[in-house]
């Protein structure tokens, strides 16, 4: 085991992003979205090592409206459908941030890193 200098923030849904979702064109013949199984398989985020959620609110207050806007794009990448105003506040309304302090590797094999590439939202899909 090796413990990593990294924390972890994983982003919970709200009520508010559901809603958004429930307006959305998108097909749900499997199974209709719930809060319930949105909040399932959350997005974890590795963050700078912290002790706790103070120590990380300044990392989040710098750093709200990226986070906010890969969640949406996660569900549809058509700036025009998401919500005008993105606030701090909107972001608070609509997601739970959730530290964890310690990330432990429990994995033999040495990590992986991809460069991330960003989505280009402005740029019309072909």
């Amino acid at each position: 085991m090796y413990e990593v200098n990294r924390s972890v923030v994983v982003i919970k849904p709200k009520q508010p992003l559901l809603d958004w979702l429930n307006t959305l064109p998108f097909d749900q013949e499997d199974a209709p979205l719930t809060l319930e199984n949105l909040r399932q398989d959350c997005n974890a985020l590795l963050v700078p090592p912290v002790e706790d959620f103070a120590d990380c609110r300044d990392f989040i207050r710098q750093h709200w409206r990226d986070i906010f806007e890969a969640e949406l794009a996660d569900w549809d990448q058509d700036e025009s459908v998401w919500p005008e105003k993105r606030t701090p506040n909107l972001f608070q309304q609509w997601f739970e941030v959730e530290i964890h302090s310690v990330l432990t590797d429990l994995v033999t094999a040495p990590l992986s890193r991809e460069a991330f590439e960003p989505l280009t939202l402005d740029t019309p899909a072909d």
